[in-house]
């Protein structure tokens, strides 16, 4: 299984490359990757889709100030 570092980083990418459409892309990659019998590598697709909700859902907008 690949380390969940890795699984953060390859969320990262996306988001950085797709933005709010990241996670759609890589429930893509998933659904590809299923539909060419790789579940092992549909699994990882579909942990990545997970972390790139969560990292979506927790981003603070740019220039928000904490008080």
């Amino acid at each position: 299984m690949i380390p969940e570092r890795d699984i953060y980083r390859a969320a990262n990418v996306l988001i950085r490359e797709h933005g709010s459409e990241a996670t759609i892309h890589a429930a893509m990659r998933a659904d590809e990757l299923l539909d060419a019998g790789d579940l092992d590598g549909a699994a990882v697709w579909r942990k990545i889709v997970k972390v790139v909700e969560e990292l979506l859902t927790t981003e603070r907008p740019t220039g928000s100030m904490v008080h």
